[in-house]
């Protein structure tokens, strides 16, 4: 498979069990971070490295309704 592509598998499984490091939500996984938290590092910014990364993932899930799908992913 095309490097890249395991890549943003690996992501997408670590949305699943991933926790928020620091804030409001730490321990939080990922996927069970509210979509206005999200929006909010939108509007001001993601983490730099592999959190910004799969926050900027993340909310791109949330805000094309595919959070199911991502849930699934084992």
């Amino acid at each position: 498979m095309i490097p890249e592509i395991e890549k943003q598998k690996e992501l997408l499984k670590e949305l699943n069990t991933f926790p928020m490091p620091f804030g409001k939500y730490t321990g939080t996984k990922l996927i069970n971070l509210p979509s206005y938290y999200l929006e909010w590092f939108e509007r001001k910014g993601f983490p730099e490295g592999k959190l910004g990364q799969m926050l900027r993932l993340l909310y791109e899930i949330k805000l094309n309704g595919l959070e199911d799908i991502v849930r699934k992913i084992k």
